[in-house]
């Protein structure tokens, strides 16, 4: 059990040994002061004061059972009078129990303690005095008692402003998943739209143009896959983000990237004009299929980011599989020629999602210029050493 601190750092049984210390060392001392020592009055000075310590501390158990401790207490209070050690263990009853009926019980039997010892000390005692004694045993166990009510009162209260705090976080995300979904509907309904409507113009293009320029049939066949690539990653992207279709799976249209579709990356690029070579040591996908889904986005946003930047110039990715991972790298040389002005503007969040991607997978992302030209480098762990068989 952790000891609760108090102030200046004491713990609660660093307290509780000064409290018997002093409470011994005043029983002990007022044995020779106080008229009347209970039962043992006019007994030996030294057998009071020895009786007085050992009720003083009895205290040192009175968290661990209190009610037990003021009963003793209060037999020692009639042999010995120790007013003191019975004001401390009726304020530790108040204290800890919220009980009425044991706060009745312990009160009534301290104070027939104190009627007793009244009864059988000088016969010159009055009402007066069985007021103060009464007070004096009561006092500190209604004390005990407004003490814990309070102290339940604050932790309630702070309960409380917890649970609010807590409520209101819960009310702050549930606000963020619907923006969420207005975002992805928004999403949807504009982008879809115009991606949709360059799909069927590219279809028809192809359809157009596969007797007169077979050139131009394969580049609206071209843009016609990418253009139902990108619509099935849009729709990857919006189940995520809205809530109601949480858990449900729709129908795979198209297959996931994977590392066994970095061939067809390299030749889309090439395609279209691009210089792009691939070099694959090892077999990259015979990893993970989150690792293998890192390793297509990386080697397409380097191939996308060597076409915004650096138009004409000459792409190498090397993918390399090692003992302790894998490591993509896709390095462009110096733009050889200049930039389109018709070119898709840039977001500047590709790089930053790579890095978030890689960083999920416990790996790392660096890139920068190169030797005239830019490189993208990442390693992913995988855990495994892969199949080079």
């Amino acid at each position: 059990m952790t000891e609760r601190k108090g102030r200046g750092g004491w713990s609660e049984r660093q307290y509780d040994a000064l409290l018997t210390a002093v409470v011994v060392a005043i029983g002990v001392g007022d044995t020779w002061i106080k008229p009347s020592n209970g039962l043992l009055t006019g007994q030996p000075t030294a057998v009071v004061a020895i009786v007085s310590g050992l009720v003083g501390s009895t205290l040192w158990w009175r968290r661990r059972s209190p009610a037990v401790v003021a009963v003793v207490v209060m037999v020692g209070y009639v042999i010995a009078f120790t007013p003191v050690a019975l004001a401390v263990a009726m304020y530790t009853v108040g204290e800890t129990y919220r009980r009425m009926r044991t706060l009745v019980l312990l009160g009534a039997a301290s104070c027939a303690a104190g009627v007793l010892v009244l009864w059988t000390g000088p016969p010159d005692w009055d009402l007066r005095e069985a007021g103060f004694t009464i007070a004096f045993i009561l006092g500190p166990l209604i004390v005990g008692y407004t003490v814990a009510i309070r102290r339940d009162l604050a932790l309630e209260a702070q309960s409380t402003i917890e649970a609010l705090e807590r409520e209101k976080h819960l009310l702050v995300e549930r606000a963020q998943v619907g923006e969420r979904a207005r975002i992805a509907r928004e999403l949807h309904d504009v982008v879809a739209h115009r991606v949709g409507n360059i799909v069927l113009t590219a279809g028809a293009l192809k359809v157009g143009s596969q007797a007169r320029d077979p050139a131009a049939a394969e580049a609206a066949e071209l843009i016609r896959d990418e253009g139902h690539q990108a619509l099935e990653e849009l729709r990857e992207v919006l189940g995520v983000l809205t809530p109601g279709r949480r858990g449900q799976v729709a129908p795979a249209r198209a297959p996931h990237p994977d590392a066994s579709q970095l061939d067809k990356l390299v030749e889309g690029a090439a395609r279209l004009g691009r210089r792009a070579t691939l070099r694959v040591d090892g077999h990259p996908e015979t990893l993970p299929a989150p690792v293998q889904r890192a390793i297509h986005r990386i080697v397409q946003e380097g191939l996308t980011n060597a076409a915004k930047h650096a138009p004409g110039a000459e792409v190498g990715v090397l993918v390399e599989c090692r003992m302790d991972g894998v490591e993509v790298r896709v390095t462009n040389g110096p733009a050889a020629g200049s930039r389109d002005a018709d070119s898709p503007p840039s977001g500047g969040n590709g790089l930053i999602g790579l890095a978030e991607r890689v960083a999920l997978l416990d790996g790392t992302v660096t890139a920068g210029p190169y030797d005239g030209g830019y490189r993208i480098d990442a390693f992913i762990p995988h855990g495994a050493p892969p199949a080079n068989t």
